[in-house]
């Protein structure tokens, strides 16, 4: 086991990130309930927390990137976004969980994979 330089920050959805995805066109009707959406959430490797208010912090000063992520995991209209995306409604929408501790129990080194974001404006 390996202790490793990062902390866990979960993006658990509440209700008012549900309701919007009951709202948008298409077959979602029924399927989706809280529990499956905060059952397998976005898990995020966060620097080390020292604090649960130095991990919060990070996690809202990238509050815009995790939120365009969110959105379009299920939606990549942005024409049927929040026309405002603050942290007051990130707050609103998800619950941010800090983990302070990672242990790698894998005797596999990590692979890493850079994250680019769907580039809404690119035309086809």
């Amino acid at each position: 086991m390996f202790e490793v330089n990062r902390s866990i920050a979960l993006i658990r959805p509440k209700a008012p990130f549900l309701d919007w995805l009951q709202r948008l066109p298409g077959d979602l009707d029924g399927q989706l309930d809280l529990d499956i959406l905060t059952r397998d959430c976005n898990a995020l490797l966060i620097p080390a927390a020292d604090d649960y208010a130095s991990a919060a912090d990070f996690v809202l000063q990238h509050y815009r990137l995790l939120f365009q992520a969110e959105l379009a995991d299920w939606c990549d209209d942005e024409q049927l976004w929040p026309e405002q995306l603050s942290p007051a409604l990130f707050l609103e929408w998800f619950e941010v969980e800090i983990h302070s501790v990672l242990t790698d129990m894998v005797e596999t080194p990590l692979e890493r994979e850079p994250f680019v974001p769907l580039d809404l404006n690119a035309e086809d």
